[in-house]
């Protein structure tokens, strides 16, 4: 089986890339970094299919915010809290929130579904999401080729220890989470506080 993944990898890398930066992102551009340490892929190629897929993938989500809001409203029921708090983004930092947005987890799918529904321009946005996709990608596929053998070492330690690799991976997908709601937290709390500061204001 690993040998047949190895093989699949090296064959399809490019396509695999591809469809991976669609649905999902750093793991992939990781495994790609990691490929171009070991010599089965170009660094440029890998950087610019990377960044197309994430591109592609941010796309599709505008365009369904734009254009889909049947699909729209089902979305923001199950998950309104990060819609609100992707319009409070959206609201405080502007566009560099495209930038921002590919490292906040929980948001790579909200935002630019939140920014589709406004009437921010369709042509605008494409032109900041290219850029920051390949800069994304540029970014995390560069780390991962410099540090290339320390993943491989990883890698290895994690396949021939996995009774203690799967425990710490649960707990770092743990604290990212944690991490990620308190932030939410925050953000949420600061809106009710200005709120209630609004409101005394009035009275």
């Amino acid at each position: 089986m690993e040998q047949f993944l190895i093989e699949a990898l090296q064959q399809y890398g490019y396509i695999i890339l591809f469809i991976w930066s669609v649905m999902e992102g750093e793991l992939g551009l990781i495994m790609a970094g990691t490929m171009v340490h070991t010599g089965h892929m170009d660094m440029g190629l890998a950087i610019f299919i990377a960044g197309l897929g994430g591109f592609t993938g941010d796309q599709i989500y505008f365009y369904i915010g734009r254009y889909n809001k049947k699909f729209i409203h089902k979305y923001l029921h199950k998950h309104r809290r990060k819609f609100a708090i992707a319009h409070l983004l959206l609201k405080k930092y502007g566009w560099p929130i495209i930038f921002i947005q590919r490292y906040l987890y929980g948001f790579r799918t909200i935002i630019p579904m939140s920014i589709g529904l406004t009437r921010y321009s369709a042509k605008k946005f494409a032109f900041i999401n290219f850029l920051s996709a390949q800069l994304w990608a540029a970014i995390t596929i560069v780390l991962a080729y410099i540090f290339g053998e320390q993943i491989l070492m990883v890698l290895e330690y994690a396949k021939e220890h996995w009774y203690f690799a799967i425990p710490m991976a649960g707990a770092l997908l743990f604290g990212i989470t944690y991490g990620f709601k308190r932030m939410e937290d925050n953000i949420l709390k600061k809106r009710e506080e200005r709120r209630g500061a609004n409101r005394v204001d009035k009275t």
